[in-house]
């Protein structure tokens, strides 16, 4: 009896050391891992950088504002300058990705770049992000963690060495685990990164992601307590016909979101035209001119503060006033413009920051002044004011970042409040709704995508030409022709190039104007001399694209044009003529986009078969002393392990070649070969190693006499 126990006891053990050992080995259980670290690393990036904020913050209006209390007000335009400038010179030289709130190059990643963000980019948006806010820059700090999360999570797929599905997915766990770590929001993290970072709420992705975000939330909880980020009264609905005064706050809240939207994009502009001066000091000097805006504000008698303005940081405790149900109609409604024009001026000119503190801000003060007229109208039957700052500020997050559903969950999980849920849903809708019709469709994280010609949908690029920049397709280096060219010579130059089109340069080198054959033809039929110069016939100022811009946003200005050429130009300056596309590089484009989806879905399908046959994709850069450079495929074929092939090499220009017999590998080259995983080492070896190949094609080590 004893035995039979002792042998089903020890049955019993071998089964669930059975069942753990396939569950440990399991790919699923590894991608919980993963998720788990990434929650881990992301909860204490975030936890670090709110003491660097405090840190900077307490240093530099507490012993710095001392010390320059000399000058006066003054140090409220020195320490923001200052700040700026640091920020500006950390972004210039280190990660420019970290210019700005964020969460754009963040989607542009996911969309365009199979989740890949360089690993740098966390510690850089971390620092420049701290300084920037902690100096007085008008910004958040969730934006900044969203994207240092973001960050991580990519470093780990890369790491790994994960397919683009599998980097985007951990990408995600680590935006959701940011907003988690900083909002303690667990919930509303995980919606946000499924709503506005990968538009897709696939179960496997679901899960990963929660298992990220709760751990973030957990570390954060543990440091900083479990407390709701505000602290409120319990608000309820009052009387049914709340519903129309909530339903018109919804809609107050579309213009209010579309004028700071608005706003940030025309000081972005207006800075980025301001070529003068170089694109490092421009932080300093918005910072500057943020000191100098509170100064003057501070004048005006119901806007007097002491100590840091308003319109400083992130200003959470002025909406904790307008939460409680304090603050004047009046002020709160001029607050709504002063920290539009801050935020501009501080993210606009280059500096470091989030979007969603100053989002919440805006409907909070909306909301607060919206409820104290509200009260005085229709006194009994409405709500605290404090009610609608909270309905005011889910409002205008939605209208502002465009995601309704993270705005009704990251608030309900920031207070801690239900019972007011059914309003908030009903103003949130309104105002999404009211702010899309506005922004056509467009929010604060699409905007400057779509000005780039990237049309996102869903978190992913809707044309495949999308995918290519016109700094990878473009003709670099092309003919041009002097502006004092005669007719006679354009003629000579024509026949002998066969091109139907030139950029016309002027004295000193730079872009004057696009001369076509057309244009020449047309010349000849009036009756123009021969000695005419082509600066006569040239068009002069034309259309141009840059070379960051998308091939799709290039063939649509060729399509609107009606013409067969557009020179591509420096951004910072537009004289400067860096390449030409033409038709031809739209074709060799869309093979380049083709080519480069296949071999990415070729990697993902690869990768997920890794485990069963043994085998992956090899990705070599080709360095100038490699023994492989000069070589044709051919010769190649020869030394190479029996069980690898070449797939493709991408030039240093960015073009795309599929490799044939004759084709030259060249110094810079990244060649991408299929093998099986025991011969990767050999394979690096065979084009990397300096080797040399004798009559009958056997690879020898460099210096090996040739036999006779």
């Amino acid at each position: 009896m004893t035995a039979a126990v002792g042998q089903r006891l020890f049955q019993s053990i071998q089964r669930i050391r059975s069942w753990v050992r396939s569950l440990t080995s399991s790919e699923t259980f590894s991608r919980l891992l993963i998720a788990l670290a990434v929650g881990m690393c992301t909860g204490i990036a975030a936890v670090l950088f709110r003491r660097l904020i405090t840190l900077i913050e307490r240093v530099s209006f507490g012993p710095l504002a001392g010390r320059l209390a000399g000058f006066g007000p003054l140090y409220l335009v020195l320490i923001p300058a200052a700040g700026g400038l640091l920020t500006g010179l950390l972004i210039r030289f280190f990660a420019p990705e970290a210019k700005g709130h964020g969460v754009p190059a963040v989607i542009e990643a996911v969309a365009l770049r199979g989740g890949r963000i360089r690993p740098i980019v966390a510690l850089v948006k971390g620092a420049a992000s701290a300084i920037t806010i902690g100096t007085g820059g008008s910004a958040g700090w969730e934006g900044p963690v969203v994207q240092m999360g973001s960050a991580i999570g990519s470093s780990f797929g890369q790491l790994l060495r994960l397919g683009p599905e599998g980097t985007r997915t951990l990408l995600a766990c680590g935006a959701a685990a940011g907003l988690a770590g900083v909002f303690n929001a667990p919930i509303a993290g995980v919606i946000f990164s499924l709503e506005g970072i990968l538009g897709d709420f696939s179960a496997t992705n679901f899960s990963l992601i929660v298992i990220s975000s709760v751990t973030s939330a957990a570390i954060s909880r543990a440091v900083f307590g479990g407390s709701p980020t505000f602290i409120i009264p319990a608000y309820t609905l009052r009387s049914p016909w709340e519903f129309g005064l909530y339903a018109l706050l919804g809609v107050l809240a579309a213009p209010v979101s579309a004028l700071f939207v608005r706003t940030l994009v025309w000081a972005e502009d207006r800075f980025e035209e301001w070529k003068r001066v170089p694109a490092w000091f421009k932080p300093a000097v918005g910072g500057a001119l943020l000191g100098i805006f509170a100064i003057v504000y501070g004048l005006i008698p119901g806007l007097r503060y002491e100590g840091i303005p308003h319109v400083f940081g992130n200003s959470y405790s002025t909406i904790e006033l307008a939460l409680a149900g304090a603050g004047v109609p009046w002020v709160m409604l001029a607050l709504i413009f002063l920290k539009i024009i801050a935020t501009s001026l501080t993210l606009g000119s280059g500096g470091s920051g989030g979007i969603f503190a100053p989002s919440l801000f805006f409907g909070a003060m909306l909301g607060g002044a919206y409820g104290h007229i509200a009260a005085q109208l229709f006194p009994g039957i409405v709500a605290p004011a404090g009610a609608y700052a909270l309905v005011g500020m889910a409002a205008a997050f939605a209208g502002i970042i465009g995601t309704p559903i993270t705005a009704i969950l990251l608030l309900f999980e920031m207070t801690g409040d239900y019972h007011i849920i059914l309003p908030l849903m009903f103003a949130v809708v309104i105002a999404w709704f009211a702010s899309r019709a506005i922004l056509r469709g467009e929010t604060i994280n699409t905007i400057p995508l779509a000005r780039r010609g990237i049309r996102i949908s869903q978190g992913r690029d809707v044309d495949i030409m999308q995918g290519i920049l016109v700094q990878e397709a473009m003709t670099p280096n092309p003919d041009t022709v002097p502006a004092d060219m005669t007719l006679s010579g354009l003629l000579e130059e024509f026949n002998r190039t066969r091109h139907h089109g030139f950029p016309v340069l002027d004295t000193d080198g730079h872009l004057f104007g696009m001369v076509t054959l057309q244009d020449l033809q047309r010349a000849l039929e009036r009756g123009l001399p021969l000695e005419t110069p082509a600066a006569e016939i040239a068009t002069r100022r034309p259309h141009v694209v840059f070379p960051d811009e998308t091939m799709a946003s290039a063939l649509e200005k060729l399509g609107r044009l009606g013409v067969g050429r557009l020179p591509v130009v420096s951004r910072e300056d537009p004289r400067k003529l860096l390449g030409i596309v033409r038709r031809d590089d739209i074709l060799r484009a869309y093979n380049l986009a083709l080519t480069r989806r296949a071999e990415l879905q070729h990697r993902a399908a690869q990768l997920s078969l890794r485990r069963v046959d043994g085998t992956e994709f090899v990705e070599i850069s080709v360095t100038p002393d490699a023994g492989c450079v000069g070589r044709t495929v051919r010769e190649l074929s020869r030394v190479l392990p029996a069980d690898a092939v070449l797939v493709s090499i991408r030039r240093r220009s960015g073009q795309v070649v599929i490799p044939h017999g004759d084709t030259v590998i060249q110094a810079g080259d990244r060649i991408t070969c299929f093998a099986s995983s025991t011969a990767a080492s050999s394979l690096r070896s065979c084009l990397l190693d300096s080797i040399s190949w004798d009559a009958e094609g056997e690879n020898l080590p460099a210096g090996t006499p040739r036999p006779l």
